[in-house]
């Protein structure tokens, strides 16, 4: 199953704040309509162990899959990856 992430919030509500994660994560099935707000983790876990497929589409209409990632310090996050290279998008959605 693929859902299209569509907004993002931290808990200051700054996503440009560099200092925290993304705490939950709306989303869109756009084969069932299904939506919903995810935590982090629970989307981690959607993509890392149960086979789930994310993605965004910025502002031009292109695709950036999303992908899993832990820090040195081991905080488990995701991220999207666009063109080989990893990027910001999900900062740039709306807050949810």
């Amino acid at each position: 199953m693929a859902v299209r992430i569509t907004c993002a919030t931290k808990p200051s509500g700054n996503l440009e704040n560099p200092h925290e994660a993304i705490s939950t994560l709306g989303w869109i099935n756009e084969t069932t309509q299904a939506t919903g707000i995810s935590t982090r983790l629970e989307i981690y876990d959607f993509l890392k162990n149960r086979g789930g497929q994310a993605y965004v589409i910025d502002s031009k209409g292109k695709k950036a899959f999303v992908g899993t990632a832990e820090s040195a310090q081991g905080t488990k996050y995701v991220r999207t990856f666009a063109d080989g290279v990893w990027t910001d998008n999900l900062l740039a959605l709306p807050s949810c």
